[in-house]
Parts: C-alpha cells; sequence; structure tokens
C-alpha cells in the first residue's frame, strides 16, 4: 500500500491517492487549477494506476473543488454520507459567498455508510461516521495497517472547525472522543490539512481533548 498526499487550492487542503496492486483511490480531490490537475494525473499515469474510487470524507468547498473533473475523467462516482448531501447541493451557491470558482460537482452520488468496507488491493478500509465538522463527516480506518485518513475531524495538535452552518462543536468532540481516540495508538492519522500525526501523539498532547 501506497499513500501520497497533495497540498491542493487556496484553502491548502490535502487530497490523497491510496494505492494497493495498482488500483487507487482518490480522497477529498481539492484540485482546483490546471496545475493541480496536471499533477494528480501525472501522478497516476506515471505510476500506471488505476481509479477505482472517488470518496469525500465531507463536502466542504476545499475538498471538492476535484470532483467533477476525477469523476469525468475517470467515471468515477463520487461517494459520500447522505447527511453531507445539502451541502453539496449548496456548493455552487456557497462558492459564490467565498469569491471562489467551482466546477459544478456532480450529484449521482453513491451514499456510504458507517461500517461499510471500501476494498482497495489487498487493504481494506472501513467507514467510520464521525459527525461535527460538517452532518455527515466520515474516516477510513485500515486497521491492519495502521492507518486513518479523518478529514477535518483532527489535526496535529487541533481539531476540526465548528463555526460554520452545519458544524456542531459537541458532536465533533463525542466523534473524536467515541471513535478516534478509542483506537489503537500508533495509528498513523492523515489529516485533511496539515501534518500527520498519531492516536497516541494527540491523546497525550491536544489541548483540544484534555
Amino acid at each position: 500500500m501506497n499513500i501520497k498526499k497533495f497540498t491542493f487550492n487556496s484553502f491548502q487542503e490535502n487530497t490523497y491517492i491510496i494505492s494497493s496492486n495498482n488500483d487507487c483511490m482518490i480522497i477529498d480531490p481539492g484540485c482546483s487549477n490546471q496545475r493541480e490537475k496536471e499533477e494528480i494525473t501525472n501522478y497516476i499515469e506515471d505510476n500506471q494506476l488505476n481509479p477505482i474510487e472517488l470518496i469525500n470524507t465531507h463536502c466542504h468547498l476545499d475538498h471538492i473543488f476535484g470532483n467533477n473533473f476525477i469523476s469525468k475523467k475517470y467515471n468515477l462516482r463520487p461517494k459520500m454520507h447522505k447527511k453531507d448531501f445539502p451541502l453539496l447541493e449548496r456548493s455552487l451557491d456557497i462558492a459564490k459567498l467565498y469569491n471562489v470558482d467551482l466546477e459544478p460537482p456532480p450529484l449521482n452520488i453513491e451514499f456510504i455508510n458507517e461500517q461499510d468496507i471500501i476494498i482497495l488491493g489487498d487493504t481494506k478500509w472501513e467507514i467510520i461516521f464521525t459527525p461535527g465538522h460538517s452532518p455527515g463527516h466520515i474516516c477510513l480506518l485500515n486497521k491492519q495497517d495502521h492507518v486513518i485518513i479523518v478529514g477535518d475531524v483532527l489535526f496535529l495538535m487541533s481539531i476540526g472547525r465548528t463555526d460554520l452552518p452545519g458544524c456542531n462543536h459537541s458532536d465533533l468532540i463525542n466523534s473524536i472522543h467515541n471513535k478516534i481516540i478509542t483506537l489503537d495508538e500508533q495509528i498513523t492519522v492523515f489529516c485533511g490539512h496539515g501534518e500527520n500525526t498519531t492516536i497516541g501523539f494527540e491523546k497525550k498532547n491536544n489541548p483540544f481533548l484534555n
């Protein structure tokens, strides 16, 4: 298994390509201009990867800028939790509020739920429902390889913001305490912004959790 991180768009969002046995899944494609689109497609072509999944941890703008491009380029139907679909439906209006360009994201969504399993090559990724930063936020857990993709739930020494419409601080804290930091402390946490961390480090050092 290999995990490639790209940092895209003006929000400095982390897009991930996870590959196993030449199949790959693209998580939170934030590519927002031609250079970023070329960066992600060049990586896929150079490594002879076959994209089979497009997954959104949640539907804030910075995590869906590339949904239109990736969906069309690789004929992929985006997967996300149904509770974030209203955010997706309103995304063009939200983009206008932020004065940013957004290619209309596809609405032919496949909904995924907690405890669903995504199979990628030799790896299994369990869907964990973690609302708070958004109503339908999910994380992807690979227990075998001690990896979790957390979107904007948890960051190095920080947590996701909860001052946006649809956010709920209590839900976020409950998600972190009940679903995330109960996991193996050795698990590497791949965040939606910033650097990686581990469950153990955040349990001991994150000021928002103590």
